[in-house]
C-alpha cells in the first residue's frame, strides 16, 4: 500500500511542475483524484486540471490547505512571502509541507510558514516526464512516516535521493537541478555545428538528439566511469582525439565546473534573500 493511501495532497500555486506531479501521482496509481486539490486563481486554469486530471480545485491557497495533510508548495520564490502571509494561519501540526522553491531554505519556508514540519526540494525539468532527479532534505521535526510519504510523493517525479545535509540541496540546485540548461546549451551547440557543416536543420537535431539519449543510455546501463567510455571511442591520431584538443583549448572543463558555481552562488543568494524577508517574531 503507498505511504499516501487516505492523504489529501494540496498543490500550491499549480503550475508546469506541480501538474507533473500530480499526473506522476495519477499514472503511478498512488493517489486517487480525488485526493488531490489544486488551488489556482483563474477559472480557466482550474476548469483544465480537473478536465485533465479530475482532481479537485479551488480559487485559494488558504482552502487548500485547510483540508490537506501534505501541502506542495510550488509558487515562484518571489511569492513566497505573499502565499506565506495567506496559509500560515491555516497550517497546523501533522501537515507535511514540501517546497520545491529554488533556493527556499528551510530557515525561510520555517519563518515565512510559521511552520516547521518541511521538506525541501529541487527537481528539475525531466520531471514532467516522470524522468526527474530531485533531491530532498527533511527538517527534524518532520517524523519517519512523513519522509516516507515525501519520497513516495517525489519518486512520482523519477529518481529521488534524501540527504542529512541542507547544503547538498542547494548544491544539486546547481548540478542537477540546473542541468538540463547546460545540456540544452551543448545540445543546441551541436546542431548549429552540424547545420554548418551542410546538414538540414531537421535532420541535425535528430542526429544530435538522438546521439546524446542513446550515449547517456550506455554510460547508465554500462556503470563505467565517462573516462574510460571516452577512452573507448578516442582512437590515436583519429577525429575524437581532434576533437577533444579543441574542446580541452577551449576550457570547457573549466568552463562548465565555473558555470556549476555561478548556480550554486546564486542559489545561496536566492536564500539569504528569502531569509531576510522573514517577519519578526510576535
Amino acid at each position: 500500500m503507498s505511504s499516501l493511501a487516505g492523504r489529501t495532497i494540496a498543490t500550491v500555486g499549480s503550475g508546469v511542475m506541480a501538474e507533473a506531479m500530480i499526473a506522476g501521482l495519477l499514472r503511478g496509481r498512488l493517489v486517487e483524484p480525488g485526493q488531490i486539490v489544486a488551488s489556482h486563481p483563474r477559472a480557466d486554469r482550474r476548469g483544465a486540471l480537473t478536465a485533465t486530471h479530475g482532481v479537485r480545485t479551488v480559487d485559494t491557497n488558504a482552502a487548500a490547505v485547510a483540508e490537506a495533510d501534505i501541502v506542495l508548495l510550488a509558487i515562484k520564490p518571489q511569492m513566497l512571502a505573499r502565499v506565506g502571509r495567506e496559509i500560515r494561519d491555516g497550517l497546523r501540526p501533522g501537515q507535511l509541507v514540501i517546497s520545491i522553491l529554488a533556493g527556499a531554505t528551510t530557515r525561510a519556508l520555517i519563518g515565512h510558514l510559521g511552520h516547521r514540519e518541511v521538506v525541501r526540494a529541487m527537481p528539475n525539468t525531466p520531471a514532467q516526464l516522470g524522468r526527474g532527479m530531485t533531491v530532498w532534505y527533511a527538517t527534524p521535526e518532520t517524523s519517519a512516516a512523513q519522509r516516507e510519504q515525501a519520497g513516495t510523493l517525489l519518486g512520482a517525479l523519477g529518481a529521488q535521493i534524501e540527504v542529512d545535509d541542507e547544503k547538498l540541496v542547494a548544491m544539486a540546485t546547481a548540478v542537477s537541478g540546473t542541468g538540463p540548461t547546460y545540456v540544452f546549451l551543448v545540445m543546441e551547440a551541436l546542431i548549429d555545428a552540424a547545420v554548418h557543416l551542410g546538414f538540414a536543420r531537421h535532420v541535425a537535431h535528430d542526429l544530435v538528439i538522438e546521439t546524446l539519449e542513446g550515449s547517456t543510455l550506455f554510460a547508465k546501463q554500462s556503470g563505467m566511469h565517462p573516462a574510460q567510455l571516452r577512452n573507448m571511442v578516442t582512437s590515436p591520431g583519429g577525429t575524437s582525439a581532434a576533437a577533444l584538443h579543441e574542446l580541452e583549448s577551449g576550457r570547457l572543463r573549466t568552463v562548465l565546473s565555473e558555470a556549476v558555481w555561478a548556480a550554486f552562488r546564486r542559489t545561496v543568494e536566492l536564500g539569504e534573500q528569502l531569509e531576510a524577508g522573514v517577519p519578526p517574531e510576535g
